[in-house]
């Protein structure tokens, strides 16, 4: 009596050589390698930085305390939400990360408010002759509310100044 069950026999329908042919097809076409090194490291700064930041070079005058030497003028560099980045002359030194700095942006030449920054983050660009530190506000400083908007009116402007290349001005010449 013949073998009525449901079970396939595979061992008698499989390929013998199936690593012989995926070697040979890998011969023939050869994958290409490329490198995400490039890229993964930009999405991991791009998620680093959770908030937009407004690049301020020579936009706004500001100042840090520096023990025993008093107002040393500084370039901001950027601005976000969390805290700005500034740009101090080397010859004038340098913050060390965990430093609370008292800082003032001047609105004009006596006018300012000050507030309070964590320094975060210190670098030496020799290029540029500064020192680049990265900060934090500290939150429940001084101005907190001040610093909140001018972060917005910051970067409200930002978005659609012009760069004057010398147009025309009329003055009142008889």
């Amino acid at each position: 009596m013949a073998d009525n069950s449901n079970v396939i026999e595979l061992r008698s329908r499989q390929r013998k050589s199936v690593a012989k042919d995926s070697l040979e097809k890998v011969k023939k076409n050869p994958a290409t390698v490329t490198d995400i090194s490039e890229m993964r490291q930009e999405i991991i700064n791009e998620e680093r930085r959770r908030v937009k930041r407004t690049i301020l070079t020579e936009f706004i005058g500001a100042n840090v305390i520096v023990p025993g030497m008093g107002l040393v003028k500084v370039s901001l560099y950027d601005i976000s939400e969390d805290g700005l980045a500034f740009d101090i002359d080397e010859n004038m030194g340098h913050f060390n990360c965990g430093e609370h700095v008292a800082m003032r942006v001047y609105m004009n030449n006596k006018t300012y408010f000050p507030f309070v920054v964590n320094i975060t983050h210190a670098a030496h660009v020799p290029e540029e002759g500064v020192n680049r530190m990265g900060t934090s506000f500290v939150k429940d400083s001084i101005n907190k509310n001040a610093l909140f908007h001018f972060v917005k009116f910051i970067e409200n402007v930002s978005a659609s100044l012009k760069s004057d290349d010398g147009d025309i001005m009329v003055s009142n010449i008889k």
